[in-house]
């Protein structure tokens, strides 16, 4: 069967409404019957209305007891997994009466006849539901038995779905999951394994350890869960999305756990590190006057994965998250006080609604470049690997059916295989409509570009169905556009006009620049008035490059101007990780000094940088932490450490919140009150003048220009990057205005920046080495 009659068939039959148990063949017009012929179904399965149990009464099914020990895959390689002992059979009770289910909607569903059970798999030759009735008091471990319900193919399976549904199963505190089986043809690209109880691929909730980072429960088994008990979210009568335009947003990357993880958030224990301890610092954001909070990923995923096994990095805990369990799940240990999943989406939802009640956006983080299993030498077998790994990976057939890794980090997602295409697609829209986020920031996008055998696609489906989708059509688009394969696509990222970028050439260019490099003069000009070079074709506006200078990975912005170069050495890779180009310089002392020159040095180019990213045109992003200067110490690649290497630290916000906390927050409502910064289009002549006729000149470090505006308030800026100070002629304001000095960053707090403006500028000004200005023409 080609791909796109799969697609064909998936969408014909994905919001179907019956039970296949009382299937009308009659339903189907012609193009239907030839759709589901070539889909694979069977007459037999879609007509059958016998109980899979074959009659009433009790069901048997078999019941295994969990254990947990390494064993030798049927591959003859070493799985370090959760394993199940030997099975037996027993009788269940209380019976449960049995039908095929229905092929749609996939995961669990209440549906007119019980709850539903769906799954996909191509491959698979034999699988098996797995139940963890309520009465379970703990859940860090299958303590007990679950109940395992074979399901039969030629009644519980259509084309490649295989599903079964239960009446009176209870509508909560279920957990389940999945045994499958299927070739054992390594070189083929299976990698069944019917040992393991796997995640269903939709589950809506993940159960497992309660607490982040228990490491008495490092080893805890995850599995799905299922509510249709709780009332619905009530997102309020006065309840509205901020819908802010593009040009407008200020986005503040953040982690939730790390914002208020630190004793000194002042937080109760419970709700430090939750969704619910966001809220309590939602003051801190309006103060600091960003719009937009783009979470680190969010998506259920193990944050003890590195400590599963022996390894240099045994002694981390993933606290960025970048390693998804499953799509559709909050991560369950965001909660407060160990609430665990149902209570994690709870809290997500009030978080998003308090967000939003403030006028801030949320977009998420999300991963689907990659998953959680890991490589073939050390796989971490959860769910999609052992479910039908050929479909959902990227293989590489001239290598022994190996797993491609355009991820780094050991498997690449399948993305645009039709079936994991609407998986995805499936995934924004449930976190568009049932969570009401704004928008999405997508890691490695450039991965979603790349074909099911991971050669680059001109015009990828993936990335043309989000750009197009109904849903999603509301919805910010992110690109971090490139990948660890070499996929570099800022600028070209297949984008109908839609998709944003992160612009990874806006980074090192003002980078460059502000610490001194030579002859970026020209490259600095083009990124800070929206990168024309890179954005302006087709329709596309400024508001499609994402301006920033740090974010999670890499150095801090303190950092950027403290260290030349990086101290990894904790991260267990003996410095090997870690981007090696970061374009640092540390002022003249590596590390922390006491030296006030230095010192002062330091907070002056920090300041230079925030403003030359809030004054571009184009969307800002800054890092949580840099309003106060966070360091790292040097490690530009933390994603390791819940320590205070990450955590934010709210006393050294208190104790520099009248210097460069002052200075960042002044600046974003400066950009948040002068549209000279917020351009729908690109700049005209009319715009801008730029005050340079040497733009050839190498050693040049030195740039001048003034933004016009249609009422007169034009806005004059100079950024000095050489170690002398550079007298410059102030030219004319515009008529019955004069000049009122707002920044200077030589100056110290109040008065490098004044909000209402120093008058008395005259001809010249004389702009101190590694400094700027800005003046504002007022009356």
């Amino acid at each position: 069967m080609d791909a796109n009659s799969m697609q064909q068939g998936l969408k014909m039959l994905r919001y179907s409404s019956f039970c296949y148990s009382n299937f009308n063949p009659s339903l189907f017009s012609p193009t239907s019957s030839s759709l589901a012929a070539s889909f694979g179904f069977s007459d037999t399965g879609l007509r059958s209305s016998k109980r899979a149990s074959g009659g009433g009464g009790h069901l048997l099914c078999k019941t295994r007891v969990s254990a947990k020990h390494t064993t030798t895959s049927a591959y003859g390689r070493h799985e370090h997994v959760l394993v199940e002992e030997a099975p037996e059979v027993m009788e269940v009770g209380p019976s449960f009466e049995i039908l095929p289910g229905q092929a749609f909607p996939l995961g669990v569903s209440e549906v007119e006849n019980g709850v539903n059970f769906a799954i996909f798999s191509q491959h698979a030759t034999a699988i098996s539901l797995c139940l963890d009735l309520p009465s379970r008091e703990k859940y860090d471990t299958l303590d007990g038995a679950m109940s395992e319900f074979k399901l039969d193919p030629n009644v519980n399976r259509t084309g490649d779905i295989w599903h079964i549904c239960f009446k009176d199963l209870p509508r909560s505190n279920v957990l389940y999951g999945y045994r499958i089986d299927g070739p054992q043809d390594w070189h083929q690209g299976h990698r069944f394994d019917s040992s393991i109880v796997l995640i269903d691929p939709y589950a809506k909730f993940i159960e497992g350890r309660r607490f982040f980072g228990d490491t008495s429960k490092k080893l805890s088994e995850f599995l799905g869960t299922y509510n249709f008990d709780t009332r619905p979210f009530d997102w309020g009568d006065n309840y509205a999305r901020p819908s802010m335009p593009e040009k407008d947003l200020v986005i503040y990357e953040m982690n939730v756990r790390a914002f208020t993880m630190d004793e000194s958030s002042g937080l109760d224990p419970d709700i430090r590190g939750s969704y619910l301890g966001v809220i309590e610092k939602i003051p801190h954001l309006l103060e600091l006057g960003i719009n937009v909070v783009e979470l680190l990923p969010v998506f259920e995923f193990d944050e003890m994965e590195f400590q599963r096994r022996p390894n240099p990095r045994d002694h981390m805990i993933n606290t960025w998250g970048y390693s998804t369990m499953n799509f559709f799940a909050p991560m369950s240990r965001y909660a407060s006080a160990g609430g665990g999943p149902i209570n994690a989406s709870w809290e997500f939802k009030t978080m998003v609604k308090a967000l939003h009640d403030a006028g801030i956006e949320v977009i998420l983080d999300v991963v689907y470049n990659h998953t959680n299993e890991a490589d073939d030498e050390y796989p971490y077998t959860t769910s999609f690997r052992g479910i039908d790994n050929k479909v959902y990976y990227m293989l590489d057939p001239n290598n022994n059916a190996q797993l491609l890794n355009f991820s780094g980090c050991g498997n690449t997602f399948n993305c645009n295989h039709p079936v994991v295409m609407e998986l995805i697609l499936d995934s924004l829209r449930y976190w568009a409509t049932e969570y009401h986020v704004d928008g999405f920031r997508f890691d490695l996008a450039s991965v979603l570009c790349r074909g099911t055998d991971g050669s680059p696609l001109n015009a990828p489906p993936l990335v043309k169905a989000v750009a197009k989708d109904a849903v999603l059509s509301r919805c910010k688009i992110i690109a971090e556009p490139w990948d660890c394969g070499g996929l570099y696509l800022v600028g070209s990222f297949p984008n109908w006009d839609r998709w944003a970028e992160w612009n990874g050439k806006y980074r090192d260019d003002v980078r460059r620049f502000i610490k001194g490099d030579c002859g970026l003069k020209g490259s600095f000009a083009t990124c800070i008035s929206g990168s024309a070079d890179l954005y302006k074709v087709n329709k596309r506006k400024p508001y499609h490059s994402i301006n920033f200078v740090i974010a999670h990975d890499g150095f801090t912005l303190r950092d950027l101007v403290s260290y030349n170069f990086k101290k990894n050495e904790a991260n267990g890779e003996a410095g090997r990780d870690g981007s090696n180009d970061n374009y640092s310089w540390n002022c003249g002392c590596e590390g922390e000094t006491t030296d006030a020159d230095i010192k002062a040095l330091r907070s002056r180019q920090m300041k230079n940088y925030h403003l030359a990213l809030m004054i571009s045109q184009g969307i800002p992003m800054m890092l949580m932490g840099d309003e106060y200067g966070h360091t790292r110490f040097g490690n530009n690649n933390s994603y390791g450490h819940d320590t205070a290497i990450n955590h934010f630290q709210w006393t050294q916000l208190e104790n520099r919140r009248e210097d460069i906390f002052r200075f960042f927050s002044k600046v974003i409502e400066f950009r948040r009150t002068h549209k000279a910064f917020r351009h729908e289009n690109f700049l005209s002549k009319n715009d801008v003048t730029w005050h340079e006729d040497n733009w050839s000149n190498y050693e040049s470090k030195f740039l001048a220009f003034t933004l016009h505006d249609s009422t007169g308030g034009d806005i004059y800026l100079a950024f000095n990057v050489h170690d002398f100070f550079v007298q410059v002629a102030i030219p004319s304001p515009p008529q019955n205005k004069r000049w009122f000095r707002v920044v200077d960053t030589n100056l110290k707090s109040p008065n490098d920046f004044v909000p209402d403006g120093v008058p008395g500028i005259r001809g010249t000004y004389n702009v101190a080495p590694y400094s700027s200005i800005l003046l504002e023409a007022k009356l």
